[in-house]
């Protein structure tokens, strides 16, 4: 097979590979490495063109994914963070658009839908281990611990003082 073959192939893969969802240019070159006939030039040649057409931009993924993510449920900005570094994307990069996510959606307002959400779903926690669960949960979609904290309690003192 001729480099340009090769060129070719690599850069036809890399766009079905886009096609199907979008990536980070480190996850496009992990994946389009492990192919076949795989050659490190003709794949850092393949994402030069790639970014030269506009077709991978780091910045623009990790926005769009958080704000997609942020949209389809109310998750924390530290649990964000992780699912952007599994997506190969570098930290500066990500703190950007996580600024420009949590400036649109602010966290707070993130968590509140987050509780009421929850209590929807399995009602007001009405005893201290309810609470634990709830608190253990909004923990896990990445909110700060300090603003769970109050917040949880604030929505277990109002049940306990409804009583």
């Amino acid at each position: 097979m001729t480099p340009d073959e090769l060129r070719q192939r690599t850069f036809n893969r890399a766009i079905k590979l886009l096609t199907v969802k979008p990536r980070s240019e480190a996850e496009l070159r992990e994946r389009l490495l492990r192919g076949r006939n795989a050659n490190k030039a003709v794949v850092e040649t393949v994402i030069a063109r790639l970014r030269e057409y506009g077709y991978l931009n780091d910045q623009r993924f990790a926005y769009s994914y958080a704000s997609l993510k942020v949209k389809q449920r109310p998750l924390g900005r530290r649990r964000l963070q992780r699912d952007l570094k599994l997506k190969k994307v570098a930290g500066s990069v990500a703190d950007e658009a996580l600024e420009l996510v949590y400036a649109e959606t602010p966290e707070e307002q993130l968590l509140d839908a987050a509780i009421e959400k929850r209590i929807r779903l399995r009602g007001r926690p009405s005893n201290r281990l309810e609470a634990k669960s709830l608190f253990d949960h909004l923990l896990r979609q990445g909110f700060p611990f300090e603003l769970v904290s109050e917040k949880v309690r604030s929505v277990s003192r109002a049940e306990i003082d409804e009583e």
